[in-house]
């Protein structure tokens, strides 16, 4: 892994040996300014993984590949609303 992305921060963050709720987490820009867009499609990805996949425990070398993958086997999920769940989890941080 060269560079840190959503999908592994929200992996490996945990608070009092919890996983990291995702309804807390805000993207932002390089400013500190809150992205609303990027933040919604952040939550609705994740509410769709919580119900599919139980990402705490998903292989630590899978990749957001992996869970876009089996989101696609597991729901009728659109591709193009998959393509975007992938793109939100790939952000770099």
């Amino acid at each position: 892994m060269s560079q840190l992305n959503v999908y592994h921060a929200l992996k490996m963050i945990q608070i009092e040996h919890q996983p990291l709720n995702h309804r807390q987490v805000v993207i932002t820009d390089e400013n500190g300014k809150p992205l609303s867009q990027l933040t919604d499609l952040l939550s609705d990805c994740l509410s769709k993984i919580d119900l599919f996949v139980d990402l705490p425990s998903t292989d630590t070398a899978s990749d957001v590949s992996d869970v876009i993958d089996d989101l696609h086997l597991l729901t009728p999920l659109p591709n193009d609303v998959l393509d975007e769940y992938q793109k939100v989890l790939d952000q770099p941080i």
